[in-house]
């Protein structure tokens, strides 16, 4: 059935929409399967993400035909589809009348994902008007809120050196609690990596305490305020909050140094949610494990890591894994830096659609996934800051000396970059800076090709 009629009108201007504010609008790359013509297919996409059937029903009313989504701008030769829906569509809470990211996500990439007329559609920006951004969340902490812990500036406090526990799986409790130990002699903040939970060889219960004592040595060793993220993911909200209950009253006085860490993707918004609305004071860290599945650009169904983010700056994440930009092990290119830019900022230009945010907390990019001291400089150079938090697994305690070494190295290879040093002329005054050259000379060899005369290292 053609529903062009009804659910298509490209005389809409987007401008006119975007001043309106009365529309969500969401851009596509859309292709039809053969067959099939394209504002044909783009309009079936509209109306199942609507108020559309395949058939004509008799129950449909003039007011239900005020709330259709409309295809408004289509350019089959760059698969280029955009729809506006109406703010109405989308599902409020019960309690308090705000917008939910489930709707948004059943709505937009629902049931059109797997309509037999569409050959792919993958999901590239949207835009959300001033009122939709006032329903969402939003964040309730963010990076200020731990640089203030770490004793530093609220406003550009810099890099935060963090690591992930190495290795993800295998370790009990007390070499756990000695590795965190290790690393925050020299670094300011460990994750749990995301499958580590509750496993039956490491209890929460008892590595909870034991990773408490190690946070409380390095600080009194070091005399700096160390911070743990602490994953709390779990099928059932009630199981969430049982682990944070307990990791908060494990920490004790040093509740506020700990971050919960949520598995966004594969624990859904509802996970993402239950942390940010019953925790407002703790940091939410928004792990993005299994999202490469849709938001690879070899995927072309789902979204893009572009707009997972997007939302997850909606949904209250204070901090969001946003890749390496190119610079680790991950899929990536430089022009990632959008992502970083689009959550930390008050206005940004997107893929298609120029977002403001209306004073809605930042959300901190946070870096990881192969990354070392020798890549960050050049990391740093292509973000253009470095008000990040950096979690480098192998980079830490892959260094050569120590983890501690190697979390000096992190923070060193920023303190590069910031002085606009030449990083093998720092690294001759910085030990474990040049001590990373050693540990990586597969990087170095790559990045700073003739490093070992240049710093008296023999092959």
């Amino acid at each position: 059935m053609d529903q062009s009629t009804r659910y298509a009108d490209l005389s809409l201007n987007e401008a006119d929409l975007i001043k309106g504010g009365n529309h969500i609008l969401v851009a596509y790359k859309m292709a039809p399967k053969p067959g099939h013509t394209y504002l044909e297919a783009a309009a079936h996409f509209a109306a199942e993400s609507s108020t559309g059937t395949n058939v004509q029903v008799s129950t449909t009313d003039d007011f239900t035909k005020g709330v259709d989504a409309l295809v408004y701008y289509i350019d089959e030769a760059n698969e280029d589809l955009r729809i506006a829906y109406p703010i109405e569509l989308f599902d409020r809470n019960i309690i308090d009348g705000r917008m939910m990211m489930v709707s948004f996500l059943t709505l937009t990439i629902g049931n059109n994902q797997g309509m037999g007329d569409i050959k792919h559609a993958k999901m590239i920006d949207f835009w959300m008007p001033p009122r939709a951004i006032q329903l969402f969340d939003g964040p309730a902490t963010d990076i200020s809120d731990l640089w203030r812990i770490l004793g530093r500036p609220v406003k550009d406090g810099g890099y935060i050196s963090g690591t992930i526990i190495k290795p993800k799986l295998g370790l009990r409790p007390e070499p756990f609690a000695e590795a965190a130990y290790q690393f925050w002699l020299g670094g300011d903040f460990i994750k749990n990596d995301e499958p580590q939970g509750n496993q039956v060889f490491c209890p929460l219960k008892k590595v909870m305490p034991l990773v408490r004592d190690a946070l409380c040595r390095a600080q009194d060793e070091t005399g700096e305020a160390k911070l743990f993220s602490a994953n709390i993911t779990a099928d059932d909200h009630y199981e969430m909050i049982a682990r944070a209950d307990y990791i908060l009253e494990t920490f004790g006085e040093f509740a506020d140094h700990v971050a919960f860490l949520v598995d966004g993707f594969v624990g859904g918004p509802g996970a993402i949610t239950t942390a940010r609305r019953q925790y407002p004071k703790q940091y939410l860290h928004y792990h993005r494990a299994g999202h490469g599945m849709i938001t690879s650009p070899s995927a072309k169904r789902g979204y893009t890591a572009f707009v997972l983010s997007k939302m997850a700056r909606l949904q209250g994440a204070s901090g969001i894994h946003v890749g390496t930009m190119g610079y680790g092990k991950m899929e990536g290119e430089a022009s990632d830096t959008i992502l970083a830019y689009m959550i930390e900022r008050d206005e940004c230009q997107g893929p298609v659609y120029y977002q403001q945010w209306f004073g809605m907390k930042p959300t901190t990019p946070i870096i990881s996934g192969g990354m070392n001291a020798l890549r960050l400089p050049g990391f740093f150079q292509t973000l253009g800051h470095g008000n990040v938090i950096n979690t480098a697994g192998g980079g830490s305690y892959g260094h050569i000396d120590s983890p501690a070494a190697g979390a000096i190295s992190l923070r060193q290879a920023y303190e590069c970059w910031k002085s606009g040093s030449d990083p093998i002329e720092y690294a001759k005054e910085h030990k474990e800076f040049a001590r990373a050259f050693e540990s990586f000379p597969a990087d170095a060899d790559k990045i700073y090709p003739g490093w070992r005369e240049k710093l008296g290292v023999a092959k």
